[in-house]
């Protein structure tokens, strides 16, 4: 041993290699870190929602069914193959400050290159309490921390939020605006600013301004991956059936025609979604992903008046119980208009968090799960919203999750 080292030929070779092995073990620490950080939080979403979930019905859920009842909205909620031995706990307290739901999860992702250095797992684990309150689930959601009238009613337009309550997290003074004979009436309004007037909205459980800002619900949900186009510029002219991929410059839909959209994500590149009056639309298990590859011409919704819609969410993969979905880098300002009136319906999530939506439908349809999270939302015609949202596997919010630092 002591020759090799004090051999001086064709030293840098085995020293390089010698060194090449921590070097390797910390990029290697690095990328396992990443990945539990990423599994971590996405624990960490669905632990929230399935505490909220139970908050909203523990009144009716047996004490011996609460960790089951938890586990079952945990798992349907989170979607990470590479979490292994799972355990998800629950339990629900009542005291003068009304109840609590305390909830934990924890697993462990095996590791790739801290593998080789004996370490072959890496334990993550989340934890969160709701305290019960008179806010509720929301189905209106603004993102926008400074705009005036980040939500807003207009006109004679009438918004009933069935069960569900609105929550705007701009810190204007004028936040939420409603104007003119509109009116809103929701479970409860949380506004982290101040109300421009609250003539026109009525609240079952009340409105509060002041609140702290709720946590996008869906803002570890990744941009889906895709390449090329399989489509350009389609247009329905009579009646079509069409199957998920990549479809760049939009979707037309002409007036009178009938389009089928069959399970499944697709890209919208570039253009939009346009479906004017007297066209329907149908389909059941979609997710419509609104981006643009090139960076400008960012796709976009508009729907017309008396437009017949009726779209259901994806309830598998990273994009389940989102049924619109806009790329995070779209411009502000950039306009979604679904405005397809009292036959619109769009079960799930319309998740646009960097965009402005205009919408008015679904008076005429019965309605049993909506949310519409904007950057900013404006209703600008008669609205029927619901937050039955289950079966779709959305994820529910409220201002009154708090989380335990793990």
């Amino acid at each position: 041993m002591s020759r090799f080292f004090a051999d001086q030929q064709g030293g840098v070779a085995p020293i390089f290699a010698l060194a090449l092995v921590p070097m390797i073990g910390l990029a290697g620490a690095a990328l396992d870190y990443s990945r539990a950080s990423a599994a971590r939080t996405a624990m960490q979403a669905s632990l929230d929602a399935t505490a909220l979930m139970i908050a909203k019905d523990a009144q009716l859920i047996a004490s011996d069914q609460v960790g089951p009842r938890a586990t079952q909205l945990f798992n349907a909620g989170f979607g990470r193959d590479d979490v292994q031995s799972i355990q998800v706990n629950a339990t629900v307290s009542s005291g003068t400050g009304g109840t609590t739901v305390t909830a934990s999860a924890g697993g462990a992702v095996a590791t790739t290159f801290m593998h080789i250095l004996g370490q072959s797992t890496m334990n993550i684990a989340a934890h969160a309490s709701v305290v019960s309150a008179s806010d509720g689930l929301g189905c209106v959601l603004s993102l926008n921390p400074l705009a005036s009238g980040a939500a807003t009613a207009q006109g004679s337009t009438i918004v009933t939020l069935n069960g569900c309550s609105l929550y705007d997290n701009s810190a204007s003074s004028t936040a939420l605006t409603v104007g003119g004979s509109a009116s809103v009436s929701a479970d409860f309004v949380g506004v982290v600013g101040g109300i421009g007037s609250s003539t026109g909205i009525t609240a079952t459980n009340g409105i509060r301004t002041r609140i702290s800002p709720v946590a996008d619900p869906y803002a570890d949900v990744p941009a889906p991956i895709y390449s090329g186009c399989d489509q350009h510029n389609y247009t329905a002219r009579n009646t079509a059936t069409i199957n998920p991929g990549v479809y760049c410059g939009g979707i037309g839909v002409n007036a009178n025609a009938v389009l089928t959209l069959n399970p499944g994500l697709y890209i919208i590149d570039g253009g939009g979604f346009t479906i004017n009056g007297g066209a329907t639309v149908n389909g059941t298990g979609v997710t419509l992903y609104f981006t643009s590859s090139s960076g400008r011409d960012w796709a976009s919704v508009t729907i017309n008046g008396n437009a017949n819609v009726n779209l259901t969410p994806m309830t598998y993969g990273p994009t389940r119980g989102i049924v619109v979905f806009a790329d995070r880098n779209t411009p502000q300002g950039t306009s979604f208009k679904f405005n397809g009136g009292a036959n619109q319906y769009f079960a799930g999530a319309i998740y646009v968090p960097s965009a402005a939506i205009n919408f008015a439908g679904g008076a005429n349809t019965a309605t049993t799960c909506t949310q519409v999270i904007g950057d900013t939302v404006t209703f600008v015609g008669n609205s029927n919203l619901a937050i039955d949202c289950s079966r779709y596997n959305t994820r529910p919010f409220s201002s009154k999750t708090m989380r335990v630092a793990s």
